[in-house]
This record gives structure tokens, C-alpha cells and sequence, in this order.
């Protein structure tokens, strides 16, 4: 080797370099998912006319997987999503697995909890949690934001928009 040369980049393993195939799984799972779902869907048998409640499932569906093969043979063909240009993350840094990890039990602990306790309170459960995981941590304005933020957010939905919320214990006082 002369020394003008320099040696090859040490390359990573075959699916750290083709991590995009997550996104063509992702997206082959979803359409599966849509069209099981359009396809066992109850229809009125006395509706007439060729669109119906099924129709616009099915044509997402048949796009999720049409869509999914196409980035799948991309990314096989050597093809790779680039960056933005404005985007100032280091892509060879390792994940932040404890943000994510906090974010999913927070999200986890809102649905177990959103039954028992209402949307209020799980609400502001999620919203100061989430917080918290993205590394807020005044303690004492936190709190208060979050409580804010989800009494909008349940009052919103359940009075302007109709869409009924579980208010748990604290229904009779809302």
C-alpha cells in the first residue's frame, strides 16, 4: 500500500447499512393491517353505487404495500435516504435508549391508566412525563403546564369537538 493511500472505511454490519428495510416492514405491516381490516369490514348489503365504506381503506392499504416493495427494492438496489440539510444530528452516535425507553413507559403508563383515572389526569401524566424524558426538569412549572395542557386538551375534544373522553373520578367535577 502506498502512502498516499488511505485505508478503507471500517464498514458496518449488512443490516446497520440497510436499516431502512424497518421502514419497508413497517410499512408492509401497516398496509397488511389496513387491508385485513377494509376487507372484513360489515357493509350494508342494500348500499348501492361502486364507492363504499371499504373503498378508501382498500386504496390505502394496496398504497402501503405497493409503496413498501418499491422502497424495499430501492434500499436491496444500494439506494440510501439522504440527510437534510439542515440537520445537525451525528447519525454514527449511539441512540439515547433511556429517552426512549422513558417515553415508552410513559406512553404505556397513559393507556393503562386512562380508564381508571380519566384523560385528565393520565393526560397530565403523559404531558409531564414526556417532559421530563426530553429532559425538562423544573419541577415546579412543569407540573402546572402539563395539568393546563390536558384540561384544554379534555375540554377541547369532549365540549367543542364531541369526541367523548374518559373523565374517571374527576367527571361529576367537570
Amino acid at each position: 500500500m502506498e502512502a498516499s493511500q488511505t485505508p478503507p472505511a471500517p464498514r458496518g454490519s449488512w443490516l446497520s447499512e440497510h436499516s431502512e428495510l424497518g421502514v419497508g416492514l413497517l410499512l408492509l405491516v401497516l398496509g397488511v393491517l389496513v387491508l385485513t381490516d377494509a376487507l372484513t369490514m360489515n357493509v350494508d348489503i342494500t348500499q348501492r353505487g361502486p364507492v363504499g365504506p371499504r373503498t378508501v381503506p382498500v386504496v390505502v392499504g394496496i398504497g402501503l404495500l405497493v409503496v413498501a416493495v418499491l422502497l424495499t427494492l430501492d434500499i436491496l438496489r444500494g439506494g440510501r435516504g439522504e440527510a437534510e440539510g439542515g440537520e445537525d444530528i451525528d447519525l454514527s452516535g449511539p441512540a439515547d435508549w433511556r429517552t426512549v425507553l422513558l417515553l415508552a413507559g410513559v406512553f404505556l403508563a397513559n393507556a393503562v391508566l386512562i380508564g381508571p383515572l380519566g384523560f385528565p389526569v393520565s393526560g397530565a401524566l403523559l404531558f409531564w412525563g414526556s417532559a421530563y424524558a426530553l429532559g425538562s426538569r423544573h419541577y415546579d412549572r412543569d407540573p402546572l403546564i402539563a395539568a393546563a395542557l390536558s384540561l384544554v386538551t379534555y375540554f377541547v375534544f369532549d365540549n367543542l369537538l364531541g369526541v367523548p373522553l374518559p373523565g374517571g373520578p374527576l367527571m361529576g367535577v367537570l
